[in-house]
């Protein structure tokens, strides 16, 4: 499992590959509030790289898109493989996060 970041503008895009599961999904969450620390409120999780997510990931996600909006921020979702988007659409989660096709739709929907 590795995550890189990159600065769009205002938007961190961050980008995650491997697995999320229960054997890292501390090590990625504490990954991942690091940029909320310091002050990322805007951010993609492009999930393009992403093979596999437990439920252990998929909290990690929410953990995430919940310390986002207690900051004022938002959480967008792209480029999901169908296995990782089954998981979230068989947990719910489609239907209470923001998921977009792609990172160009993930970044015009946040310049709007």
């Amino acid at each position: 499992m590795s995550l890189s970041s990159e600065k769009i503008g205002e938007v961190l895009v961050i980008s995650a590959s491997g697995q999320i599961n229960s054997a890292n999904a501390s090590e990625v969450e504490a990954g991942l509030m690091v940029w909320v620390e310091q002050g990322e409120h805007i951010c993609v999780l492009d999930l393009t790289s992403l093979d596999y997510i437990s439920s252990a990931g998929l909290r990690v996600v929410l953990m995430l898109a919940k310390r986002l909006k207690q900051n004022s921020g938002r959480l967008i979702l792209c480029c999901l493989q169908p296995q990782v988007k089954d998981v979230f659409d068989i947990s719910g989660f489609l239907t209470i996060l923001t998921v977009v096709d792609d990172r160009a739709a993930a970044l015009a929907q946040l310049a709007a």
